[in-house]
């Protein structure tokens, strides 16, 4: 019985090696196609040493301002720059629920999870001089890495703050006591928030503890309907 499997056993063996040579034949005769050249003597392989080394094409060296100049020329980020423009345009002037704007050109103006920067930028353009803009992965130059949760701003520092992130926020009302402690008394805090009932408006201003709700209004941001949540500081906080 022994001498059967040990038989056996050898013709397996014998069987698996013949199919694997045939296997090695046909790859090397049939190379399969990549993007490797195939090898000569006057055209030696080059292996890279690191995922950013190539012999075939190396990659050309951007500068940060040649990345930022594509970012900016696309339509999505002017669409994004244009529809924060007019938010803050609204904030510059009067309207039937105000006799006076939420913003001015010598405005200290700070942005929360500002993302890539678009509202920083629109800021700019409309005339808006004092910018800071902050999240918690820089995007030089519109926007610097800081912890919204905890703003390394003193209180008091802004004229008015603006977040267009709330909605995703991991803590609400932090990220509103931050906001709140930085804006110093008589400025505002302005929340672009997705669409909001009642219900949702009246928790939102709940958050803000040494501040009353000034104005809210449902408007189009980007093809979305929003809700925009205007706060007026009225005590500073001490958190």
């Amino acid at each position: 019985m022994d001498r059967h499997i040990q038989v056996l056993l050898n013709r397996i063996s014998l069987l698996a090696t013949t199919i694997a040579t045939i296997l090695l034949l046909s790859i090397i005769l049939h190379p399969p196609d990549t993007c490797i050249s195939h090898f000569s003597p006057h055209n030696p392989l080059k292996f890279p040493r690191s995922t950013c080394d190539s012999h075939h094409q190396p990659r050309p060296f951007s500068t940060l301002e040649k990345k930022n100049h594509r970012l900016w020329s696309t339509s999505a980020w002017q669409k994004k720059v244009q529809s924060f423009s007019h938010i803050f345009s609204d904030a510059q002037n009067h309207s039937p629920s105000r006799s006076f704007s939420l913003l001015s050109n010598s405005s200290r103006s700070l942005c929360l999870l500002a993302g890539a920067g678009q509202e920083a930028m629109a800021l700019r353009q409309i005339g808006v001089s004092d910018v800071t803009a902050i999240d918690l992965v820089d995007s030089p130059p519109l926007v610097s890495r800081a912890d919204p949760y905890n703003l390394p701003f003193f209180d008091d520092a802004f004229d008015f703050a603006f977040s267009a992130q709330f909605d995703v926020v991991l803590f609400p009302a932090r990220f509103v006591a931050e906001m709140e402690r930085v804006v110093r008394v008589g400025g505002f805090c302005l929340l672009l928030v997705e669409l909001s009932t009642h219900e949702e408006l009246k928790e939102i201003v709940g958050l803000f503890k040494g501040g009353k709700l000034f104005s809210a209004d449902n408007c189009t941001f980007s093809g979305s309907k929003m809700t925009e949540i205007v706060v007026r500081v009225t005590n500073s906080t001490v958190n």
